[in-house]
């Protein structure tokens, strides 16, 4: 009947569909172009020295900081074509934190630079594989991944006194927090459009965090 009046409808499950993907592709837009420098410190490497400095900072680092921005939404894809993919973010947000811990006890690791860019290359690469991988290997890797970015969150906020340090571990936790949900919630969209359930999509992202991956890591090879 609908159609013999000229009208035509769709159903609301394409209508969210559509709606959902228009609301990914803007928000990755503003997250990559939200002052987006390859850069380490929100307060241009001041200790933040209250509560609210800290937590901004917290805020601000794994957003400016394109590398750790890359890895964080690549966790969310990540954990979004796993089952149970849930530990992939939990296990590098809990050695993220270790990671900081490390850096403020003035320890120091090896090479943390060439390790997170290397991070980026290999879960854009696992996200480019057309079957899935392994979920405790990922888990695994994205645990020690976790170490090494969160040993770079710490450069921010070394010498800082304990409030604003506690508030600078909440900022950086609920950004990264935020990041991987919506990436996740951007994959499940993704992906439910696609055909017999392929997680295509998917893919096509993985080889352009894995590009990233390869361009970081060339800037730390060659200097």
């Amino acid at each position: 009947m609908a159609n013999q009046l000229g009208l035509s409808w769709h159903r609301p499950g394409k209508r969210l569909g559509r709606r959902s993907i228009r609301a990914c592709l803007l928000a990755g837009l503003g997250l990559i172009t939200s002052r987006a420098a390859y850069a380490h410190h929100p307060f241009g490497g001041q200790t933040p020295a209250n509560s609210i400095e800290g937590f901004l900072s917290g805020l601000g680092h794994p957003v400016i900081g394109i590398d750790h921005l890359a890895f964080v939404i690549a966790i969310g894809l990540m954990a979004a074509i796993l089952r149970p993919g849930l530990w992939v973010p939990v296990a590098f947000l809990t050695t993220a934190l270790l990671g900081t811990g490390i850096h403020l006890q003035r320890w120091d690791l090896l090479a943390p630079e060439f390790f997170i860019s290397t991070s980026i290359l290999i879960f854009g690469g696992l996200l480019a594989f057309r079957q899935s991988p392994n979920l405790w290997l990922t888990t695994g890797l994205a645990a020690i991944a976790g170490i090494f970015h969160g040993y770079a969150y710490g450069e921010a906020i070394v010498g800082a006194e304990m409030t604003p340090l506690v508030s600078y571990l909440v900022g950086f936790s609920m950004i990264q927090l935020a990041i991987t949900a919506l990436a996740y919630v951007c994959g499940r969209a993704l992906n439910a459009r696609s055909i017999d359930g392929s997680v295509l999509p998917t893919r096509f992202a993985g080889f352009a965090i894995a590009g990233m991956g390869l361009a970081f890591l060339s800037s730390v090879l060659l200097g």
